[in-house]
């Protein structure tokens, strides 16, 4: 019994990986994908209609689906939370095999018409981890939460794209010092809340942020957030 026949989108994505280390995500590369996986032309831009851009988007996403598959078989019950985090984002960038493939799409993404959908794709991968690692926040927490993990991801995937050190050791302790950051800001804002007058200054702006809420509540969930009208 043959294996079943990948999708349209698959076969093209693998084609395409052969051709991006030398042409880039570009319409040279979504070419010779075409030409290499026999997808029909019309049905590969039918599929793809902003042709290689497309396809890093499905790249992206696949790494992200690897790395939620890897994070399940994982024991993470003798970590700690700060831990479970760098090692989600130490498994979605070990799933990326190729660097030259992700420097591409660095690029890509870096270009002013397609950077909102790289920081999309950036945030869909933090919410991933958090979602993963039964995340339940459903407040402003929710977004601070895959604001500040963006920046930490972002950062480290660049220096991991320079990192020469064997295993790439020096990634995962810049990794490691980039989540210290985090937590020491944690610490502030606890220490905030603990104060009695500092509680009392900003008691209208932590009423302001109490009001937003998580876009899980909506059915679609495809909201930025909401508000909660003050009953009268």
């Amino acid at each position: 019994m043959t294996d079943p026949q990948p999708e349209p989108k698959t076969q093209l994505l693998n084609a395409a990986l052969d051709h991006v280390p030398f042409d880039g995500w570009s319409e040279a590369s979504f070419a010779a994908a075409v030409k290499d996986s026999g997808v029909d032309p019309t049905v590969a831009r039918a599929i793809c209609p902003r042709g290689a851009v497309d396809l890093a988007v499905a790249y992206h996403h696949r790494g992200d689906a690897v790395m939620l598959e890897r994070l399940q078989n994982e024991d993470l019950d003798a970590l700690r939370f700060r831990d479970r985090i760098a090692r989600a984002v130490q498994l979605r960038l070990e799933v990326a095999t190729d660097k030259e493939v992700v420097r591409r799409g660095t690029t890509l993404f870096s270009l002013p018409h397609h950077a909102p959908e790289g920081a999309k794709l950036v945030w869909g991968t933090c919410d991933a981890i958090w979602t993963a690692l039964g995340d339940t926040s459903e407040d402003v927490n929710w977004y601070t939460k895959r604001a500040t993990l963006s920046g930490v991801y972002s950062s480290t995937l660049l220096f991991w794209l320079g990192d020469t050190s064997e295993g790439h050791q020096a990634t995962w302790d810049f990794l490691d010092r980039r989540i210290d950051n985090v937590m020491q800001i944690e610490k502030v804002k606890a220490q905030v809340r603990q104060s009695p007058t500092l509680s009392k200054l900003l008691a209208g702006p932590n009423w302001v942020l109490g009001q937003i809420k998580a876009p899980t509540r909506f059915p679609k969930g495809d909201l930025p957030g909401s508000w909660t009208a003050p009953r009268d």
